[in-house]
């Protein structure tokens, strides 16, 4: 009885939208890499992620998501030890050191990361939710947080570490942050940010950022007019790969940029790009609005969760959700600068796409095991 009362409850709508999604990557993966005989397995490889991982959002989905809240503090254990691992004896790729190599798959503790520091703030907050909104609940939170993003900084990850600390704001402010809080993290963001550029522009090196993270940065507020290679290149090509879609797009497999590899890295950070030339400005309307229609579902769960705690995790996901698209959208338009956040659920990338649907998976647990929720 109790089995049926959970799949009773289960969102068929969202796993349905995440599923689509996922099968829509793989074709757009597809297309992306066609010709290209390095990157040939990419596709069945993104296939067995994508089985894998509807599989997992069912089986978390059965697990009553009040089990994380007493798995909490293992996990961030868990979390820390592998990301102080991966600095010790993890592959190096693109200049940074973030994966394991298990035979023919690579992990990324940075992604899980993710999905582990959403259900250890949700719990903190869930936990505390009765206690006085102040500096030592903040900077609780806030130890959490940062123990964990200076293993992911080290790597280094500055996006990843932006997208965790995006989450603990964003969960603490739906927690109670008082107001006069909000103003004065936000005066000191403006000072900070300010203080980097200064610094960085006056050739100061500054601790946990890269030459390679500075050069994206000042590429994208200082570009040379003049440049046609180097950084500035394939913010170019996806400009102009975007601009060939038009309204309704070339066809599948019929975009001139993508097919004859002028836009490089079009099957993860850029195939938001490669979507736009085969199916122009409506065809990633639809493509964008199914994936804000994902973060809708999370948000209806998170407000009729029966509980805090997996209210928060909701919202979590759907942040977490939101952000990363928002941002791989932004970079591809060049409103943003280069940060190798993946397009959620379509861009190529195991690991990316493994915590992600992890994440629905948890999503779907707060639905079905919400007695009080009627979808």
């Amino acid at each position: 009885m109790l089995r049926r009362e959970v799949w009773r409850h289960f969102d068929y709508w969202l796993f349905g939208a995440v599923l689509i999604l996922c099968v829509f990557g793989i074709v757009m993966i597809r297309s992306a890499i066609a010709g290209n005989e390095e990157l040939a397995g990419s596709v069945q490889s993104q296939s067995i992620y994508v089985a894998l991982g509807m599989g997992i959002i069912l089986i978390t989905a059965s697990i009553n998501y009040r089990t994380w809240s007493s798995l909490s503090r293992l996990m961030y254990i868990f979390g820390v030890v592998m990301l102080i691992g991966i600095n010790i004896i993890g592959e190096a790729a693109f200049g940074s050191t973030r994966w394991f190599r298990a035979g023919i798959i690579n992990i990324q503790p940075s992604e899980l990361a993710k999905i582990i520091m959403i259900i250890v703030l949700a719990d903190y907050f869930s936990r505390t939710a009765d206690q006085p909104k102040n500096l030592l609940w903040i900077g609780k939170s806030a130890l959490m947080t940062f123990g964990m993003v200076v293993w992911i900084l080290l790597q280094p990850n500055l996006s990843t570490s932006i997208v965790v600390i995006v989450i603990w704001f964003a969960l603490m402010w739906i927690s109670g942050l008082p107001t006069r809080y909000i103003i004065i993290f936000g005066i000191l963001g403006v000072t900070v940010f300010a203080l980097l550029v200064g610094l960085l522009a006056a050739g100061v090196d500054v601790p946990f950022i890269e030459p390679y993270q500075v050069d994206r940065i000042v590429n994208f507020l200082f570009p040379d007019p003049n440049a046609r290679h180097g950084e500035t290149y394939n913010i170019e090509q996806a400009l102009i790969t975007i601009g060939n879609g038009g309204a309704f797009g070339k066809g599948y497999g019929a975009g001139t940029q993508v097919q004859l590899r002028f836009l490089k890295v079009r099957h993860t950070d850029f195939i938001f790009s490669a979507m736009a030339e085969e199916f122009g400005f409506v065809g990633t309307t639809l493509v964008i609005g199914l994936l804000v229609f994902v973060v809708i579902r999370c948000l209806r769960v998170a407000q009729k969760a029966s509980d805090a705690f997996g209210s928060l995790i909701a919202y979590g996901i759907a942040i977490l959700i939101f952000f990363q698209m928002a941002v791989n959208i932004g970079v591809n338009l060049n409103v943003l600068p280069v940060t190798g956040l993946t397009l959620p659920f379509i861009s190529y990338g195991g690991s990316s796409l493994i915590s992600l649907v992890l994440g629905i998976g948890l999503v779907e647990s707060v639905a079905a095991h919400s007695q009080t929720l009627d979808f």
